[in-house]
């Protein structure tokens, strides 16, 4: 069985982890599929800027899991850190209800898939400084 590939951002914004709110409730990491001929680093770069009008440096692969969206229906997820390489206001796509800013202790408390707590986790822990910027 194949599995579709989502590829997910954590990016750290003012202490808070940036989650886009989803058609079913759901809290999420912003990113999104990854098109034939892209790399994963380019499809996070794209998405980024489509779901939040914003530019990013892709750093460190963080995890990778399979996420079963609906029953019968399993998404392969591959989350990035990622740092900001603008200062512009986030401008939010039709593809999500809202943005949220939480804090790492605050995500036990929200409905976000369990998954994108290690990655949220490990981006947390890691130093900045190991981010690149990918070519364009």
């Amino acid at each position: 069985m194949a599995f579709p590939v989502s590829i997910k951002a954590v990016l750290f914004e003012g202490g808070g982890v940036v989650l886009l709110e989803n058609e079913r409730a759901e809290w999420e990491l912003p990113g999104g599929r990854l098109e034939p001929g892209e790399t994963p680093e380019l499809c996070l770069a794209r998405e980024l800027r489509e779901e939040l009008d914003i530019d990013v440096a892709v750093g460190p692969l963080l995890d990778c899991w399979v996420y079963e969206v609906l029953p019968g229906r399993a998404v392969v997820i591959i989350t990035y850190g990622v740092t900001r390489r603008d200062d512009r206001a986030f401008r939010i796509s039709a593809e999500h209800r809202r943005i949220g800013l939480f804090a790492p202790g605050q995500i036990d408390r929200i409905a976000l898939p369990r998954g994108y707590h290690r990655a949220v986790d490990l981006w947390a822990a890691a130093p900045v400084a190991s981010v690149e910027t990918p070519p364009d």
